[in-house]
């Protein structure tokens, strides 16, 4: 008598492996389901391994630098991070003390404020006999619901700032962790790739890196030199915290297409407060200086990285800021290169030799298929 699920002949019934495959296929959906929810849960621990890979791999060739000079490797990283350290803490001391003196001038302003609002013949004044504008604030602060909300508003961002300090000093631990140990890493990521092919790889890994480097060895030069113009132009023109606003300029002219923007709308807005012209004369310095970026200083630097189409450029900074926010607008463009020297090195040329054989095998002038090698 035959077994459940088969025939007469012994062979598996077609009930059977539908049954089979319908399982493997539910267990398959739920598993993929389940691996989602776990990236998506741990999105943030993703964000910052990425930005720390990031990171490694942009600060490894000044790294390799001082190793060809015959540093340890271990001093080598503790020299990089100490300068790397050293801009963040010298940001740090330019806009302390311009932030603290903003706040001061905004604590000493509000009583003039309250006093203009008392006065009925002043702009403040008139404003308030229009719209009440202190009745409304009592009544809103006299309601116990707005001091909870006050509270918890502050309960927030210090949780915040909490959370920003940690991850700061999680992205600083693990870079160093990934540029000490960058040769052992890269060993070990090989020994996944077949003996045959493992040596191919491994030079290709080795000029993504390369590439990479200099692409944020370039943009760190563009960056400088916006610093500097922002400077230039601030001191000229008297426009506050040049040395600030300098500083700021850079750090954003790393984000592609949009950083440098951005910093030019932000000391525009500073220049305010010289005057509308200046402020004025300011967003047109930012618009020529952008023009000048694309067209004449970013060729002279890029000259050699990978070069990517703007569009293709365009479309992965708005890809990676939609996924991963700022730090994937950073990361776009030297994911973008890497993509591209894989395209140019790897797939273009067993495309262009799978049509060569195929031409070869059509005109019929070999007697049998010739295969080409990689």
């Amino acid at each position: 008598m035959p077994e459940p699920f088969q025939n007469r002949e012994g062979a598996p019934s077609p009930g059977a492996s539908w049954v089979r495959m319908g399982f493997g296929l539910g267990i398959g959906l739920l598993l993929a389901y389940g691996l989602a929810q776990a990236l998506l849960g741990a999105e943030q621990v993703l964000v910052l391994a990425l930005l720390s890979l990031f990171l490694a791999v942009s600060l490894e060739p000044a790294v390799a630098g001082l190793v060809r000079l015959g540093a340890r490797r271990g001093l080598a990283v503790a020299v990089v991070m100490v300068a790397v350290v050293g801009v963040v803490a010298g940001f740090i001391a330019l806009a302390v003390p311009a932030v603290s003196a903003e706040i001061n001038a905004l604590i000493k302003a509000v009583p003039v404020w309250i006093q203009q609002l008392h006065d009925h013949h002043s702009t403040l004044g008139r404003l308030e006999d229009r719209y009440h504008v202190l009745e409304k604030v009592k009544q809103h602060f006299s309601d116990g619901n707005a001091a909870s909300t006050l509270f918890s508003g502050v309960l927030g961002m210090g949780k915040k700032l909490v959370g920003a300090l940690a991850g700061l000093l999680a992205v600083s631990t693990l870079t160093i962790y990934l540029l000490t140990g960058m040769p052992v890493i890269k060993r070990f990521a090989l020994r996944f790739v077949r003996a045959p092919r493992r040596e191919g790889v491994g030079e290709l890994t080795d000029r993504i890196m390369t590439q990479v480097g200099r692409y944020m060895l370039a943009n760190v030069a563009t960056s400088v030199l916006a610093g500097l113009a922002t400077l230039a132009w601030a001191l000229v023109f008297g426009i506050p915290y040049p040395a600030l606003l300098g500083v700021f300029v850079a750090i954003m002219d790393l984000i592609p297409i949009i950083g440098s923007t951005v910093g030019g709308v932000v000391v525009a807005l500073v220049a305010l407060a010289v005057s509308l012209p200046v402020a004025i004369a300011t967003a047109v310095f930012y618009t020529v200086f952008r023009f000048a970026e694309d067209h004449l200083v970013n060729p002279l630097t890029m000259k050699y990285v990978v070069r990517i189409h703007p569009a293709a450029t365009m479309l992965a900074v708005l890809a990676g800021g939609t996924l991963l926010g700022i730090v994937g607008a950073l990361v776009a463009v030297p994911v973008a290169t890497a993509v591209g020297l894989i395209l140019e090195e790897v797939v273009f040329p067993g495309r262009d030799a799978s049509g060569k054989e195929l031409s070869v095998e059509q005109n019929g002038s070999f007697p049998r298929r010739v295969t080409v090698r990689h």
